[in-house]
């Protein structure tokens, strides 16, 4: 007597059947079968008495089967399954036939579990990541608000104290704008200043390079009038950062003046910035400076210029010396040091004067380093040209940006306007223009000057009197 569950084999007519009680399998060759389970011969599957119909498989045709044969048990290796003259039934049958594997769902929940384990462990990893940067993130700014710009001898000396912020740096959606400031030039700063804030409806933060006998006549310009709620950081640079990186030529006059030098250390002046724009004082904006700000830089590339061969700037003959388009108008091309860079001497040169500087890829390739090294070999060797176009801070600026700068649109820098007293632009030209620059030796407070009367509707007298339009002195003697 088997015991329940048990598969057995039993001899009918000389075939085998596995059978089981109280279900069993019956599986027959020719058309001959009988077993416990199948109570009929000639493949006419009868059930036993109170069984219901179920499954059970004869070679000889095709019958009914009945639950006591078990569909889903397979029999022994040995037996094998014998084809039926009906393919598409007999495929059927096999895939009921076919066994269940209690383990298998065990497996694949197991599988599932390791997945979600794994999904788990990942998404608290990725939150660690982030929880980490931010709190690095944090160190550096705090450490950057300890430090301010005390490094590399440049000094803050205070913030604007009606400005919504106590300090410039925490305004994430701000727009740096540097402008260096000299005692004899303060005017033309403060007519860019005042350009810059009333054209734009961004939070502007000027950083105001200058001297320290400037601060306290600077502060009192900017405190009266219009100027009074814009936010300000004015810095004191330190003179004793060019030393042995400018040689001093009385040629030059007003170009070796400490404060030009300013641009070239921008990540020290703006310590939290990713980004700045840096203007001459001898500028007048018409535009938004958001536009400018918001110039596309390329990758790899710490600043966008002006190029001098664009399509406002004509090709222009400073004092009969060089032309003020290109290297070889800047560079000493028989010096050897010069030669060995392989960069043309027809190479279109920039101005930068005005500029949008990627601070970040400024500091990643230690710009300010490489322009200090090219101001101390010029100081050894000589390299910049005899008959110099433009301002000695341009020729270290075109070796170290060698075509690894991006460009201005040219209307953020229409020039000349100081190369000579006559008019270069029409009213038209001039009133579309973003931004007016004079660079050149005709300045638009000084004697006489293109458009000046353009330059002086942003002019604000100094309430000190310490300052006057030179044209207008000239007028009241």
């Amino acid at each position: 007597m088997s015991k329940p569950g048990e598969l057995v084999v039993r001899e009918v007519r000389g075939q085998r059947c596995w059978a089981s009680a109280p279900w069993g399998t019956c599986w027959s060759q020719p058309a001959r079968l009988r077993c416990s389970a199948c109570q009929g011969t000639d493949g006419q599957a009868r059930p036993s008495p109170g069984r219901v119909t179920g499954d059970c498989r004869s070679h000889s045709q095709s019958v009914h089967f009945h639950d006591a044969c078990e569909p889903r048990r397979q029999p022994g290796p040995a037996l094998g399954l014998p084809r039926s003259r009906n393919p598409s039934r007999e495929s059927h049958a096999v895939s009921q036939t076919l066994p269940t594997n209690p383990g298998l769902g065990q497996k694949r929940k197991m599988s599932f579990r390791k997945v979600n384990i794994i999904i788990l462990v990942l998404a608290i990893a990725l939150f660690l990541l982030v929880l980490h940067r931010n709190f690095l993130g944090l160190s550096n700014l705090l450490r950057n608000e300890a430090s301010d710009t005390g490094i590399w001898g440049l000094q803050p000396i205070d913030f604007a104290p009606n400005a919504p912020q106590p300090a410039v740096d925490r305004w994430p959606e701000e727009i740096p704008v540097v402008i260096a400031a000299s005692e004899d030039r303060l005017g033309g700063a403060i007519a860019a200043i005042n350009s810059i804030q009333h054209n734009t409806r961004s939070h502007v933060a000027f950083y105001i390079v200058t001297l320290n006998g400037t601060a306290d006549h600077l502060r009192s310009w900017l405190n009266s009038g219009s100027l009074k709620n814009i936010r300000y950081k004015i810095v004191d640079f330190d003179t004793k950062l060019l030393e042995g990186k400018v040689k001093q030529d009385p040629v030059q006059g007003d170009s070796v003046k400490p404060l030009i030098f300013a641009r070239f250390y921008l990540p020290v002046l703006v310590p939290s910035a990713k980004k700045a724009i840096y203007v001459d004082d001898d500028v007048i904006v018409q535009g938004d400076v958001l536009a400018l700000y918001n110039t596309p830089l390329k990758p790899g590339h710490a600043a966008a210029f002006s190029e001098d061969c664009d399509s406002t700037s004509a090709k222009v003959v400073v004092r009969g010396a060089g032309n003020q388009y290109n290297y070889i108008g800047y560079l000493d091309y028989k010096k050897e040091r010069i030669r060995k860079l392989s960069m043309k001497a027809s190479t279109c040169s920039f101005n930068p004067g005005v500029f949008v500087a990627n601070l970040t890829e400024w500091r990643r390739q230690n710009i300010t380093n490489q322009l200090e090294k090219w101001m101390k070999l010029n100081a050894e060797e000589g390299l910049y040209s005899r008959t110099l176009a433009g301002s000695v801070t341009t020729p270290p600026l075109l070796i170290v940006f060698y075509q690894q700068h991006s460009t201005l649109d040219p209307m953020w820098n229409v020039r000349h306007l100081g190369s000579s007293a006559g008019k270069r632009y029409s009213p038209q030209f001039v009133k579309a223009a973003k931004l007016l620059h004079w660079n050149g030796h005709f300045k638009p407070w000084g004697r006489t000057a293109s458009y000046a009367d353009v330059w002086e509707r942003w002019y604000i007298p100094d309430p000190t009197g310490k300052f006057s339009l030179v044209r207008r002195h000239m007028e009241v003697n």
